[in-house]
């Protein structure tokens, strides 16, 4: 027996696989392994001898359930299935900065190979919460109505919520270009092909420096959608790894969430709100988890466009991320419509860290400021019709007088980032002139 098995040794053997039993439209039925769930497979198609990953997504006696990351077409009963040896796992490098990639890393952009020097896998766990760092330190990204009144701090988690064609490409392009963060990773998920060299020539001017841009298209497979999400996230994580601060931009977390709707329903879940399968819910803090600061690295401040399907606010993939983000920006279509951009309701929004990181006197002009445009949006109509008689509210008058300097200091073009202390110490001079007519 020792003899035969010293010969078996030296021959070249193929590894165990399993054969394709049934081909559904998004599910492939396997027999011959023993694979766990999540575990990644390369499917062979016998004839032309090309390959797909998959992944299992559900196991029943002695079958299991493979998703595809690639299209279903083209494979037929017979065709052989091999466990894959790394996983799923990606690799990187310093080499990624300045290139667009698909969530496996290989180039979309035809500049060639990338030549990586570690593998990540692409499902890690958040940071332990007794790990992370306080956030103290203000994450500048040029935009005045963020800095001076939603002030992001590094390692905070934020959401930019929107209905379609209300101008979050715009900000998103806006941010990128206004941080001075050394790396940011940019995940576009689920989007339309179109928008890709859109984004990259339009809102970022063409300049990928320090820039990682990882794309999954809406013709993309659920599963390449889903974990391309995921993927971003490890290339965030490596550079973080580094001690960088690290911007994380990722649009959108709703076709990201359709994604894994479409899975989920694929394998028989029952659809809840919207259609949503209960898998959606407990996937997004998965993913929204892994970015923030750690102690004795750096930091992941992440930006999540969330796609408000008719500016329902409400919506349960709105209203689940937005209890488990750090603040939010709400888009306003209103504003768009009267020609205010960036078009940020500052009303709705808000950022739950900028308490702890800006001064005394920026948190009491932004409250101010907030309050005095409140008044404004209560009594627009009584305004516009003249209705209102002027000294009836003192408050009214002053936040009347300061309307124009108001409205131009949320109004900014993406060409004119503005620095962060120049916009604070412009929100101060708003405010401190009705200080001093107070006196």
């Amino acid at each position: 027996m020792r003899s035969i098995v010293e010969k078996l040794k030296k021959q070249k053997l193929s590894p165990p696989f399993g054969v394709i039993s049934k081909v559904s439209s998004t599910i492939i039925e396997v027999k011959g392994l023993n694979p766990g769930i999540g575990d990644i497979v390369k499917l062979v198609k016998k004839e032309s001898g090309e390959s797909e990953l998959g992944m299992v997504t559900e196991i029943n006696g002695d079958v299991f359930f493979v998703s595809p990351f690639g299209f279903i077409e083209g494979f037929k009963i017979g065709d052989k299935v091999f466990l894959s040896e790394s996983g799923l796992s990606i690799p990187v490098g310093d080499e990624l900065l300045g290139r667009v990639v698909d969530p496996f890393m290989r180039p979309k952009d035809g500049k060639g190979e990338i030549r990586h020097n570690k593998m990540l896998s692409i499902m890690k766990p958040p940071i332990e919460a007794l790990k992370r760092g306080m956030i103290d330190t203000v994450f500048p990204v040029g935009i005045k109505s963020i800095d001076g009144l939603l002030t992001c701090g590094k390692g905070q988690k934020m959401g930019i919520f929107a209905g379609s064609g209300v101008g979050k490409s715009t900000l998103m392009g806006m941010i990128v270009k206004g941080t001075k963060a050394p790396i940011k990773v940019i995940a576009l998920i689920g989007e339309r092909g179109r928008e890709v060299p859109e984004f990259i020539q339009k809102n970022l001017g063409n300049d990928l420096t320090n820039t990682v841009i990882i794309v999954a298209t809406s013709d993309d497979s659920p599963l390449m959608r889903k974990y391309g999400a995921f993927s971003a996230m490890s290339v965030a994580e490596y550079f973080k790894d580094q001690g960088n601060d690290v911007l994380f931009m990722m649009d959108s977390i709703t076709r990201f969430a359709m994604a894994q709707r479409e899975i989920g329903l694929a394998l028989g879940e029952p659809p809840t709100s919207k259609g949503y399968p209960p898998s959606v819910l407990s996937l997004l803090p998965q993913l929204m988890e892994r970015a923030g600061k750690e102690e004795g690295k750096g930091s992941i401040t992440a930006f999540f466009t969330v796609l408000v399907e008719g500016d329902d606010l409400s919506d349960p993939i709105a209203d689940q991320s937005r209890s488990i983000l750090d603040g939010h920006v709400v888009l306003s279509r209103e504003m768009t419509d009267a020609g205010i951009y960036p078009p940020i309701d500052i009303l709705k929004s808000a950022s739950r860290v900028m308490g702890d990181i800006v001064t005394q006197r920026h948190k009491n002009s932004a409250m101010i400021f907030k309050k005095l445009y409140s008044l404004l949006k209560e009594n627009e109509v009584l305004i516009r019709i003249g209705a209102y008689q002027q000294g009836t509210d003192k408050e009214l008058d002053f936040a009347i007088k300061k309307k124009r300097r108001m409205e131009e200091f949320l109004k900014q073009t993406p060409e004119n980032l503005e620095d962060f202390d120049k916009t604070v110490e412009t929100l101060n001079e708003i405010i401190e002139r009705r200080e001093k007519r107070r006196e």
